[in-house]
């Protein structure tokens, strides 16, 4: 038995620690934590800071490396090269290989028209960002140049206007960011997925950017929405407006916009030509759902369906079937199609290193800082220049009042190497002032070339003096960006190619229940949140449940196909779903991933499921914090079809339960002292609002917390009474051993 024990002592150390190699094939222990310490933090930190992250200028390194490759081979304002040929020089300052470095150039490029404005001039097969299956051609076929709004990216990059830096192997410089003129960081589209977070920012409209930033500058307070109605996407489509949700992403950075396909009836071919498609999805993908429709049956509307993309753009054909209301099937294909999709937004950002996740104004206004110490170096770089200029012709105006004595000196001067000097003393000008005049030909020492010369002495100190102005008065400075914007919107600004279409009755109401197919269900779904809809004849004829290994059953309800769930996660949200969104499945499977099913944000974890039914009754949430709110299920009904809702629940502590009920039962509290309390939920009053705090349902002692709540009836309590207090809060009964929480989760499985 001892040697057993120790033999688990040694598995369980090894399970903590690692090997590593040492010196001479030698191995020693390292903690677990340790080697993550040592080896994945900085790589985590390098895909986070170096790689899936845009910056400020609105670029990641990748882009900014090749855009800056191609500004130094003199392709801005030149005849188009091989794309191979600047993917080759690209690797000098990128270590990745070239299919990195020449997808990078095709989601750039114009012809792939995945940005509202490319920075590529590209000639050649580019791919489709609306296709998946359209394949760009090899580097080696096509040819590409900077676009003609690449001057607002690099204008005065030479002076001195970011910081250079050297490249992976020190043999060249780059620039640490583009000193962009307008806020590229909202105007191009940017996705990226780091270790731990995302970024995902949509475009906007550079002429509203433009205009949004200008007022920021003028007016703090400025009401964003009045300038910036809406993102706006290279693929066009509409977008379905809510102010309220837009008014959160503008505030927050986190959101969804809703965008739903643009389309046309052809009366004398009975067919409907979609020519825009939501930013999200592709033409692909939608066939593919329709086809699928048509197959089980769900549609029967159309005729046939197929893709007539053409040089002209994009085009899918729907032939319909006798009789049927285009309007209506429509509605029902933005239903159950990617024809309506939803773009999440996460506008995370590196701010000097470090990820911020901000709202619009907060954006514009950390780029209106940056752009400000942009301009303030370009003009301290100017003023040097000019003040250096101004110094030597200082220096040959001293000549003009000897230019005799001048050819004197350096005539009889028998070394050359002391005309400097002299010169230095003949006129009591600098090393520098003395070299400028001694540089000078011989034919140009004359009174008419020196007066010409210093005539720019009073131009060039009015010049400094102007620019010192504008260096030291903030009013000046932001002039300076404010006119800059109005010239990019002015040259490069375009109409919008999204449509915005304000919510209607009509688009409010929910659809038809008779769309959708009514039958019994068997609804499964799983501690880590995976969902089954199993019909009961499939139901009969599988064996046992599946479910990913350590995950386990959280709850089981038979309902029908019309039935709708709501969702609620850590997150304090609650996403409201069909059942008739999710395929019917088997046992067999694992089902769908909530999370990923509903758009969830990236780390938000599915709480628990209920099932509202009517709307009737009401929801307990119980919190970490010891209080319990009591809310009516009919505050979480909405007459729209949205799928989340914020501030579904207080975010003031950790919610620990919630339960759904038709009418008051006794329910059970455990705390982390190992104490229970049995109460009836009539003790709590309803209240009008998601997100109240609740009431105190349990008084905690120091440091002790609400870990559970469970309906009495399913508990397995086996002497209720010693538990059961009549008032709230109560401080709760010290828990027998047949009853503690442990036991009670032996007997729920």
């Amino acid at each position: 038995m001892a040697r057993k024990k120790k033999e688990t002592q040694q598995t369980k150390k090894k399970v903590n620690t690692d090997h590593v190699v040492g010196l001479q094939g030698s191995t020693t222990e390292q903690a677990i934590s340790e080697t993550l310490e040592i080896n994945y933090m900085p790589y985590a930190m390098s895909v986070i800071v170096s790689r899936a992250i845009p910056e400020i200028d609105g670029f990641k390194p990748s882009h900014r490396k090749l855009l800056y490759t191609m500004y130094k081979m003199g392709l801005l304002g030149s005849k188009r090269v091989k794309s191979a040929n600047i993917v080759g020089q690209t690797m000098q300052l990128n270590p990745h290989g070239d299919a990195a470095i020449y997808e990078t150039m095709v989601r750039l490029a114009r012809g792939n028209e995945s940005l509202l404005h490319p920075f590529v001039d590209s000639k050649g097969n580019f791919g489709k960002v609306y296709s998946r299956d359209m394949a760009y051609a090899a580097s080696r076929y096509t040819e590409a140049k900077l676009d003609p709004i690449c001057a607002e990216l690099f204008r005065d990059i030479d002076s001195d206007t970011v910081d250079m830096v050297d490249n992976y192997d020190a043999s060249q410089k780059e620039p640490s960011l583009l000193p962009t003129t307008f806020p590229n960081v909202l105007v191009s589209a940017n996705q990226g997925i780091a270790v731990g977070m995302a970024s995902n920012i949509c475009s906007f409209n550079l002429a509203e950017v433009c205009n949004t930033a200008i007022a920021l500058i003028n007016d703090p307070d400025h009401d964003v929405l009045q300038t910036l109605p809406g993102p706006d996407f290279s693929t066009g489509a509409e977008l379905l407006f809510d102010e309220a949700a837009t008014r959160e992403i503008y505030q927050t950075g986190r959101g969804s916009f809703k965008l739903r396909a643009k389309w046309q009836y052809v009366k004398d071919g009975n067919l409907i030509e979609i020519t825009e498609i939501p930013y999200t999805t592709t033409s692909e993908a939608i066939l593919d759902k329709v086809n699928e429709l048509i197959t089980s049956g769900k549609i029967k509307e159309i005729a046939d369906m197929r893709d007539e993309t053409d040089l002209e753009g994009l085009k899918l054909t729907i032939d319909l079937r006798r009789g049927v209301e285009p309007d209506k099937l429509m509605q029902k294909l933005f239903r159950l199609t990617p024809l309506q999709d939803s773009f999440s937004c996460n506008f995370n950002i590196l701010i000097a290193g470090m990820p911020r996740v901000m709202g619009i104004s907060e954006i514009l206004e950390e780029w209106t800082a940056w752009r400000i110490e942009c301009v303030r170096r370009r003009i301290y770089y100017q003023i040097q220049k000019k003040e250096e200029r101004l110094h030597l012709l200082k220096g040959l105006e001293r000549i003009l009042l000897d230019i005799d004595k001048a050819i004197r000196i350096i005539r009889e001067t028998e070394l050359e190497s002391e005309v400097i000097p002299n010169l230095m003393i003949g006129f009591g000008i600098d090393e520098i002032q003395a070299n400028y005049v001694a540089e000078i030909k011989l034919r140009n020492i004359n009174k008419e070339y020196i007066l010409k010369q210093t005539k720019a002495i009073s131009q060039l100190e009015e010049e400094i003096a102007d620019l010192r102005s504008t260096l030291n008065s903030g009013r000046k400075l932001r002039g300076v960006i404010i006119s800059e914007l109005k010239l990019v919107a002015e040259k490069h600004g375009k109409p919008r190619k999204t449509e915005i279409i304000y919510q209607t009755a009509e688009s409010e109401t929910e659809d038809p229940e008779e769309d959708v197919p009514d039958y019994p269900v068997m609804v499964f779904v799983s501690k880590e949140g995976y969902l089954k809809k199993i019909t009961p004849q499939s139901l009969r004829m599988s064996g046992a449940q599946k479910f990913k290994e350590g995950d386990k059953l959280r709850l089981s309800r038979e309902t029908s196909n019309r039935a709708e769930l709501l969702v609620f996660t850590d997150q304090y949200q609650c996403y409201k779903a069909r059942l008739s969104d999710f395929e019917d499945g088997k046992a067999s499977q694992l089902g769908d991933y909530l999370p990923q099913k509903l758009g969830m944000d990236a780390g938000e974890n599915v709480v628990e499921v209920i099932f509202p039914g009517d709307y009737k009754g009401f929801v307990l949430f119980f919190f970490e914090n010891g209080k319990a709110a009591k809310v009516p299920l009919s505050a979480y009904e909405t007459k729209t079809n949205r799928r989340r809702l914020t501030g579904a629940y207080s975010d003031k502590s950790a919610l620990k339960a919630c339960i759904a009920l038709q009418k008051d039962e006794q329910v059970v509290l455990y705390t982390s002292d190992s104490r229970a309390a049995i109460f009836s939920t009539a003790l709590l009053q309803p209240k009008t609002t998601r997100n109240t705090i609740g009431v105190n349902a349990v008084t905690l002692k120091k440091k002790a917390t609400l870990t559970d709540a469970l309906l009495l009836e399913g508990s397995g309590i086996s002497n209720p009474s010693r538990y059961r207090c009549r008032n709230i809060p109560t401080a709760g009964t010290l828990l027998k051993e047949e009853d503690s929480l442990e036991k009670q989760i032996q007997f729920e499985v």
